[in-house]
């Protein structure tokens, strides 16, 4: 039993006391690559506007119940009926209901390495984790996949587009046959970084009445700090998540700046086009390194293979620059997990790396 297992009150359940805290350690480097984050801040008019809508609010009564308002405007959005759209408070709130909606008592399945929230709530949760490792190639392993769907009785399956952390988009026909593939079970398509892809896959979640899109307005978008996140899925399947999500959980602020972002798109657009542009220069300016690798990503962020992780990391830090270890997971051996910053702070980030060993 580890410390933190013995150290917890005899009532917390043993899964809980099982699973350590979620892994991020906050840091104070002035060139914050570690977190898939927009580097630019919402747009100063967009967020005055905002600002004053908060202020034109009663902060002293609740929000809508289930947000309503927000999920029409984010329905005409999407072009996605409104009763087909839930939100949370970020998506990673909808990974855990969607762990409890499909996951608690049958199972997750999932690829490894893959984003640590599935795992995690899996474990605390005390569902069925299965996870298949990704090909060589971080590819999906789709053969492997069908073989556990068939395997197990119907869970909830999670496929991430582009995925992470490896930043892979696989082929349409790869990720359709999987979602055929799997039945009754609920088939998760994440697509947190879809914007930087180009990649759309909300025709599969129209086509059955078990499958969903996962998106957020945490990272195109650049409104981490707002936390809302939002699943595009079937109007009965909506019926059923929604039950799940707490009351009044999208704060009457976080409401009103959303629909400013609504009203106001395009800015979204052109930081996603600097985003995908500076991803493929500062990719094509470490591609001469003679140790370390930068890995093909279609997200906003790469990851970047060292001879050492544990030394990298620090000698960045050093600079000034913080990105994310994954040296940890499957198949990652010497890699960071770097975003893709402002044009001065990918200019500093390349010229850092030049100068590992």
């Amino acid at each position: 039993m580890t410390t933190e297992s013995a150290a917890a009150p005899a009532g917390v359940r043993e899964a809980v006391r099982r699973v350590p805290a979620y892994p991020f350690t906050p840091t104070n480097e002035p060139i914050k690559l570690d977190q898939n984050e927009n580097p630019y801040d919402f747009p100063a008019e967009l967020k005055a506007e905002a600002l004053s809508r908060m202020a034109a609010r009663d902060w002293n009564r609740y929000p809508d119940l289930h947000a309503d308002e927000l999920r029409r405007r984010i329905g005409v959005y999407e072009d996605w009926p409104e009763a087909g759209v839930v939100v949370t408070p970020g998506s990673n709130v909808l990974i855990k209901l969607l762990t409890e909606l499909a996951g608690i008592g049958q199972t997750v399945l999932t690829v490894s390495p893959t984003f640590s929230v599935y795992t995690l709530e899996a474990q605390l949760l005390g569902a069925r984790l299965i996870e298949v490792p990704l090909n060589e190639d971080f590819s999906l392993p789709v053969a492997a996949l069908k073989a556990e769907l068939k395997r197990h009785e119907p869970g909830v399956l999670y496929i991430t587009q582009p995925h992470a952390p490896t930043g892979v988009v696989d082929s349409a026909a790869a990720v359709r046959e999987l979602a055929e593939a799997a039945g009754d079970w609920v088939v998760v398509l994440d697509e947190a970084y879809h914007q930087y892809s180009g990649t759309d896959f909300r025709d599969l979640a129209r086509a059955g009445q078990g499958r969903l899109s996962l998106r957020t307005f945490s990272k195109a978008w650049g409104l981490a700090g707002l936390r809302l996140g939002y699943a595009l899925t079937s109007p009965e399947l909506a019926t059923q998540l929604q039950k799940l999500v707490p009351a009044f959980n999208v704060s009457t602020l976080t409401q009103a700046a959303l629909e400013v972002a609504l009203e106001q798109p395009a800015y979204v657009q052109a930081r996603v086009q600097e985003g995908v542009q500076e991803r493929e220069r500062v990719l094509a300016a470490l591609a001469g390194h003679p140790t370390c690798q930068a890995l093909p990503s279609q997200a906003n962020f790469f990851l970047l293979r060292t001879p050492d992780a544990a030394a990298a990391y620090t000698q960045l830090r050093a600079r000034g620059i913080v990105t994310r270890r994954q040296d940890s997971f499957p198949g990652l051996a010497g890699c960071l997990r770097v975003a893709i910053g402002t044009p001065a702070e990918n200019d500093a980030l390349i010229a850092a790396v030049n100068d590992l060993g």
